[in-house]
């Protein structure tokens, strides 16, 4: 193997290896921190800009629970399962320059939103056949009944929080 593909190889595998080892926290915390950097302006404007911080949360689908057969019905309880996902509601992390009266200083007000648990389960369907099940008393023929059809409501949980702040400096 010559050296330069040598080279190549181990700058791959380091950049892969920094990448997944960057990513592992933000997937156990299940939101990603983005800065947005307004140094730049701060400095070639000559003033204080507001600090933001925000958290993209990520989705991670779950496991559909698996119909339920109840004795006397010819179709599962649950013919199209709830399909559950779980992530969160993005948060922020503001803090903005606000000037004191008197003086050159500044104080700041801040909001922390921070990303909060979001359980979910999308919409379901239930549906009964319009036959029963098979009756011994009529030689095991179904008898004919109404069919029943019911919509699973979709699920939605979680609790956000924020605080709103006032402050000395930036």
């Amino acid at each position: 193997m010559k050296p330069t593909t040598r080279g190549t190889l181990a700058a791959v595998v380091t950049g892969v290896a920094a990448a997944v080892g960057a990513t592992a926290p933000a997937l156990a915390a299940g939101a990603v921190p983005v800065p947005v950097p307004l140094n730049g302006v701060s400095q070639s404007l000559g003033t204080e800009v507001p600090k933001v911080g925000l958290e993209v949360p990520l989705v991670k689908p779950g496991a559909p629970e698996g119909p339920r057969y109840v004795t006397g019905r010819l179709l599962p309880e649950r013919a199209l399962p709830q399909v559950p996902l779980n992530g969160a509601l993005p948060g922020a992390n503001l803090r903005a320059p606000l000037p004191r009266v008197l003086g050159d200083d500044f104080d700041h007000v801040g909001v922390d939103a921070p990303a909060s648990d979001l359980r979910t389960a999308g919409p379901g369907l239930s549906l009964d056949a319009p036959l029963t099940a098979p009756d011994p008393h009529h030689f095991g023929l179904p008898e004919p009944k109404l069919p029943q059809a019911g919509l699973l409501a979709p699920v939605l949980r979680t609790v956000p929080a924020a605080n709103l702040g006032l402050g000395p400096g930036l």
